[in-house]
């Protein structure tokens, strides 16, 4: 009787003490596979180092961060064949990272780390907004080495998971098969989708949802003229403004001018196919 009285007793204090808060966690889904980390198991791996990175990308200066290698997160052996690792962001961002990139360890090119913002020591608000680049974020050690891009460092990470490729799983991004192999329109589309399947759709195609679709129901070279469009990648707000303004401008060491060229000519070739 005492015990059950005890007991009963143990059960209430539970249910009237408050419970603490958990700590921000990180999904992983690889082959079908989910997993989530928190943010202190992460901090507390064995294999979690400091990285000082001297350009950040959405910071625009010198950061340091705690971070974990991300081939260690995703292990070759655990990495579908043939697929890509989409990282997806709170706010809708859907960077799309291939596997060659995500799996390197070598110094001698990029090598892809998730740093970690830690509880007593949080991260500076990233310029312009009232939040910071964590709890989790996918940085880059020479980035220039390997060639990655401005729109695959996202940040406020949630959730790491390995599709198909892009073509595979939305046919819709594909361009006329008659094209030549080395057409400038077949490179658009890959500058296309690393550099703007990040936040936008095209034919419904994608994981995004940060900005609009991109064909649908009209392409922007339907109704901007090529260099007011240029201008408008360049530098959005030198178009046109609005509170609120997510999209940021491209200089040309983010997309160069060539790249630029190419995207606006995929843009012009897809206003021809448009998919219901």
């Amino acid at each position: 009787m005492i015990a059950r009285l005890l007991t009963a007793c143990l059960f209430l204090v539970a249910m009237v003490l408050p419970v603490q808060a958990a700590g921000p966690v990180l999904t992983i889904v690889l082959a079908g596979v989910e997993r989530t980390i928190d943010r202190d198991a992460l901090l507390a791996r064995s294999d979690v180092v400091t990285v000082d990175i001297p350009n950040d990308v959405s910071y625009g200066r010198p950061m340091r961060y705690r971070a974990v290698p991300l081939a260690s997160l995703i292990a070759a052996d655990q990495f579908p064949k043939d697929a890509v690792l989409e990282g997806i962001a709170s706010d809708g961002f859907a960077a799309l990272l291939p596997p060659e990139l995500c799996l390197r360890t070598a110094d001698s090119g990029s090598v892809a780390f998730l740093a970690v913002e830690p509880p007593d020591q949080p991260w500076p608000p990233l310029p312009g907004k009232e939040v910071s680049a964590g709890p989790f974020y996918l940085v880059w050690v020479r980035p220039e080495a390997s060639g990655v891009r401005s729109e695959q460092w996202p940040y406020q990470l949630a959730r790491f998971a390995s599709t198909d490729s892009p073509l595979k799983r939305w046919p819709q991004l594909a361009v006329d098969a008659a094209l030549p192999p080395d057409s400038p329109i077949r490179a658009g589309q890959t500058a296309f989708v690393t550099q703007c399947m990040a936040c936008h759709t095209l034919n419904g195609a994608g994981s995004a949802n940060v900005g609009p679709d991109l064909n649908r129901p009209m392409n922007p070279t339907e109704y901007l003229t090529p260099s007011g469009l240029a201008k408008l990648i360049r530098d959005p707000r030198a178009v046109r403004s609005w509170p609120n303004q997510q999209m940021p401008g491209f200089d040309v060491g983010m997309l160069s001018d060539g790249d630029l060229e190419r995207v606006i000519a995929y843009l012009t070739h897809m206003a021809g196919r448009k998919t219901p």
